[in-house]
């Protein structure tokens, strides 16, 4: 089914593919979606509307996502204070931004001109 030109193209896609499925949650995403498709073309879509039947896929789901869970705690634990760490940051260089304009703000309506802008570095 594949073209000549897919599987030239192929090693490029499995590389870049390999790095984005570092994480353990990444692959999990990826076996989750890939037994949906799978589940969807062999059981069929009918059979998914039959309510015992999405029940009991809900509860294999959560088996399977609570085991997942409990065997990398720690990365998910780990990935979690970071993501809440990079949100924290980012509240505060909005604060910083909006107490910024809100001064710029007040001299304009003060009639002060404002000092000249300075380069500030990287951070």
């Amino acid at each position: 089914m594949l073209t000549e030109e897919m599987m030239k193209k192929m090693p490029h896609l499995m590389s870049g593919a390999s790095h984005a499925m570092g994480s353990p949650l990444a692959k999990g995403a990826a076996v989750a979606a890939t037994g949906f498709a799978a589940g969807r073309g062999l059981l069929g879509f009918t059979l998914l509307r039959n309510p015992l039947t999405l029940l009991a896929a809900g509860v294999a789901t959560g088996i399977a996502a609570g085991f997942l869970l409990h065997k990398y705690e720690k990365e998910v634990i780990e990935g979690l204070s970071k993501l809440s760490g990079i949100g924290k940051d980012f509240a505060l260089h909005q604060k910083e931004n909006l107490n910024d304009l809100m001064a710029e703000a007040q001299d304009k309506v003060e009639g002060v001109a404002p000092p000249p802008a300075e380069d500030k570095p990287a951070a």
